[in-house]
C-alpha cells in the first residue's frame, strides 16, 4: 500500500493547459467585460494580454456609468457637451475626472513605494489597482484576487497614460518596467506543458501572445476571433498559418480563426466550453 502510494499519478499531459486570453480594449467598453470577468473570478483562465483602455475601461465603470448612444451622434455637438462616443456608447467627461481623482493618490503610493525599493511593471501596476478598486464587478479586482496575471505592454496608451503624464508634473519619477513583464510572461510559455491563445481581436495583444509562445516553438491550442481579413494589413487579419511559418503555433497544431464579433460570439464559445458544466 505505501508502496502503491509513492508511485506517480497518471496525467494525461494534454489537459495540462495554460489558457492565455487575449482581447482589445473595446471588449471591456461594448459586453464582453462581465463574460471575461466571469472567467478571471471562477479561475478558468491563467492570464490575461490586453491594452491600456482594457484596464482603464473596467475601472472607470465602477466608478460611473457608461451610457448607451449611436455610432452616427455627432461628434462636434458631443464634444461641446463634454461627451466622448466609443462606438454607439458615451462616457462623460466627468467619468474621467473621477477616474482621475481615484488614480492621483494610488501613483502617489507607487511613487512611494518605489522609493523604498519596489519596482513597478504594468502587472504590478494593475495588481495594485484591482486591490484598490475592491469592487466585484471588475475584471481586475477578481484577478489580484485570484493571482492571475495581467500584462499590458501598453500601459500608457491611454487615460491611465494620460494619469501618468499628469502625475509626472506633480510628483515626478515614476518608472514602470515592462522587460520584467516580458521576461513573466515569456517564461510562463515556455514553462507550460501546453498552451491554448484564446484571442479576441488583433494588434499589439495578438502578437505579444503569440510571441510569447514562439519561445516554446508554438502554442498547442489556439482559437482566433476577429473580423479582420489577411489583405487589409493588420496582424488581426493574419491568418493562423503564418503564425505556423513563425513557429507561434505548433506545426501539428489545428489552430481556429472565426470570422465574427467577438461580443456576439465569444459568450457562447464560454458557454459552450469553460461554463458548460458549471451551472449543474
Amino acid at each position: 500500500m505505501i508502496h502503491c502510494r509513492k508511485q506517480p499519478i497518471a496525467v494525461d499531459k494534454s489537459l495540462l493547459v495554460k489558457y492565455i486570453l487575449g482581447y482589445t480594449s473595446n471588449l471591456v467598453s461594448s459586453g464582453l467585460r462581465e463574460t471575461f470577468k466571469f472567467l478571471v473570478k471562477n479561475k478558468m483562465v491563467d492570464c490575461i494580454v490586453t491594452t491600456a483602455g482594457g484596464i482603464e475601461e473596467d475601472f472607470i465603470k465602477c466608478l460611473a456609468p457608461t451610457f448607451m448612444g449611436d455610432f452616427h451622434l455627432e461628434g462636434t455637438k458631443l464634444r461641446d457637451c463634454g461627451i466622448n462616443r466609443i462606438g454607439n456608447l458615451l462616457v462623460p467627461n466627468d467619468n474621467y475626472c473621477s477616474f482621475e481623482n481615484w488614480t492621483m493618490p494610488i501613483l502617489d503610493e507607487l511613487l512611494k513605494e518605489q522609493k523604498d525599493g519596489v519596482m513597478w511593471s504594468p502587472s504590478k501596476i494593475i495588481e495594485r489597482l484591482g486591490k484598490e478598486i475592491n469592487h466585484e464587478d471588475s475584471i481586475y479586482y477578481w484577478a489580484a484576487k485570484n493571482k492571475i496575471p495581467v500584462f499590458c505592454p501598453g500601459l500608457t496608451d491611454g487615460s491611465l497614460g494620460d494619469m501618468m503624464f499628469l502625475h509626472t508634473f506633480k510628483n515626478p519619477g515614476l518608472i514602470v518596467d515592462i522587460v520584467s513583464d516580458l521576461r513573466r510572461l515569456n517564461l510562463m510559455a515556455m514553462k507550460s506543458v501546453n498552451t491554448g491563445m484564446i484571442i479576441l481581436g488583433g494588434g499589439l495583444v495578438k502578437h505579444h501572445i503569440c510571441n510569447a509562445n514562439l519561445m516554446r516553438n508554438g502554442a498547442d491550442y489556439v482559437v482566433y476571433v476577429n473580423t479582420a481579413s489577411e489583405f487589409d494589413g493588420s496582424d488581426a487579419g493574419a491568418r493562423p498559418d503564418e503564425a505556423k511559418s513563425w513557429g507561434k503555433i505548433k506545426k501539428d497544431a489545428t489552430p481556429v480563426k472565426i470570422y465574427a464579433d467577438a461580443t456576439l460570439v465569444f459568450p457562447l464559445l464560454v458557454a459552450q466550453t469553460f461554463a458548460k458544466d458549471f451551472f449543474r
